[in-house]
């Protein structure tokens, strides 16, 4: 059987993979990236990118619904759900055969198939043609991702059930939803389907939605969710699913009993766990646990020379943008570049409509770790420029340390939250003070304007807005 040897080679596609192998490319090792799939993994294929085109594309179709507001004159306005999917796909197919390009442009060598670790330096490949091969390598990197969890539960195998990755597969938007689950995957995919129409019902077994972001935003984030027409029923456990005359019916334990929901589809996303790529890690002597491989701060396992990141490393952040970071830092140190991930300060982000980013201590975590807090918040509604696109919804809201002044965490509700928080994300990593934000000069007229008022409003100060 056929043997080569590389310096450095990759089990898995998706962004922290892909970056390690072209950061390893370009400090000059002989890399071989190895996906099973479609190089870009969950991520580019069935997550972020196709969830954002269906994101982008609703938020299109609500502002074309709200022409007359902005002095335009439409007729009906409808939509082929079977044209959106198929820019979707052509969208997907644009970015993985671009990225693709840029693997064969870095000389990294790509092969489709299935790889098993044989030992940290030995690997055996079944490609998907059938051919097998074997690599010897000097370094190896983990990087096979994360998977659904599905609950024990009565109905989970019915037609109908489906997980986010079907859900964003559908060919027909279906008349009704149940979402299970509260997570940012859950609303992100209940503002979707709702925003296309779909009565969405999401049915949560918890007391609160987004466990990781700021309660107070949270909880205005619901509100506007509601206004869309979801029906988010908490601390509602659900039991069972049963096949119904048309579509399926949910049986949740709620205070007062059981309650019974119809929907046409279900969607179940209580969230994700590592995925260790069926290799055997036991054989291997790699020390794990049910939440993903052990990992220092230089992406390093507890086996000289093989290293993890992304979704299957412990403990997940199950990001993207954490998993780029970490494949940028494993490279630089199998090419012998000593450097460290420190995820102290990652930006979250949720493209649901609107959206919702946080950086850094949500007021309850700084309260919980003793700080004097202070916080400054300022509405959307105050900010010239979403007042004249039309998308007022929404605040910025500053944590801070009373004693200092030190930014502590930002957190935005409102129009591209996702993008305005990365000033926040500066802020926290630098220990900048409320005093800086506020001195700092802020171009008008732009949304970025409200982290500015947000800070004035630390003090009282906000300029427009009593």
């Amino acid at each position: 059987m056929e043997v080569r040897h590389y310096q450095l080679t990759i089990i898995g596609g998706g962004p922290g993979g892909y970056t390690t192998a072209l950061k390893a490319a370009a400090l000059g090792l002989k890399t071989l990236l190895i996906e099973k799939e479609s190089l870009g993994g969950t991520c580019l294929n069935h997550g972020c990118i196709p969830t954002k085109v269906l994101t982008n594309t609703a938020s299109i179709y609500q502002k074309i619904k709200r022409a007359e507001e902005f002095g335009f004159t439409t007729g009906p306005v409808g939509f082929s759900f079977q044209k959106i999917q198929a820019r979707k796909a052509a969208i997907v197919k644009q970015l993985t055969d671009g990225l693709q390009k840029l693997l064969k442009g870095a000389s990294v060598e790509v092969w489709h198939g299935d790889a098993r670790t044989v030992s940290p330096s030995r690997l055996a490949v079944k490609l998907s043609d059938g051919a097998e091969r074997y690599v010897t390598t000097d370094k190896l990197v983990l990087a096979t991702g994360s998977e659904e969890i599905l609950p024990s539960l009565p109905g989970l195998a019915l037609p109908g059930v489906i997980t986010s990755r079907e859900a964003l597969a559908l060919e027909d938007l279906p008349p009704s939803l149940a979402v299970i689950g509260g997570g940012v995957i859950a609303l992100e995919m209940a503002s979707i389907f709702a925003s296309f129409g779909c009565a969405v019902t999401i049915v949560h077994r918890s007391e609160r939605l987004l466990r990781r972001m700021d309660l107070e935003m949270v909880r205005r984030l619901a509100v506007f969710l509601r206004r869309k027409g979801i029906d988010i029923k908490m601390n509602t456990p659900l039991q069972k699913i049963e096949p119904a005359v048309a579509g399926l019916l949910l049986t949740a334990k709620t205070r007062s009993g059981e309650e019974s929901i119809a929907a046409d589809k279900v969607l179940i996303s209580i969230g994700r766990k590592a995925c260790f790529g069926n290799q055997d890690l036991d054989a291997l002597k790699l020390m794990y646990s049910p939440q993903g491989i052990g990992v220092n701060e230089y992406m390093e396992t507890n086996i000289d020379g093989v290293y993890a990141v992304g979704d299957v490393t412990a403990p997940g952040y199950f990001l993207a943008h954490v998993a780029t970071h970490q494949g940028l830092v494993a490279a630089q140190n199998a090419a012998g570049k000593r450097t460290g991930f420190h995820g102290s300060v990652v930006p979250m982000c949720l493209f649901t409509d609107p959206e919702l980013a946080g950086v850094g201590l949500t007021e309850e975590e700084a309260r919980e770790k003793g700080y004097a807090v202070k916080t400054g918040k300022f509405p959307f509604s105050g900010n010239g420029k979403a007042v004249t696109q039309g998308e007022e919804d929404g605040l910025v809201k500053l944590v801070s340390n009373a004693e200092n002044g030190v930014v502590l965490g930002v957190h935005i509700l409102g129009p591209h939250a996702s993008d305005l928080i990365q000033e926040g994300t500066l802020a926290v990593s630098q220990g900048v003070k409320v005093s800086d934000l506020a001195d700092l000069i802020h171009p008008h007229p732009t949304l970025s304007e409200a982290v500015w008022e947000a800070s004035l409003a630390v003090t009282g100060a906000a300029l427009h807005f009593r």
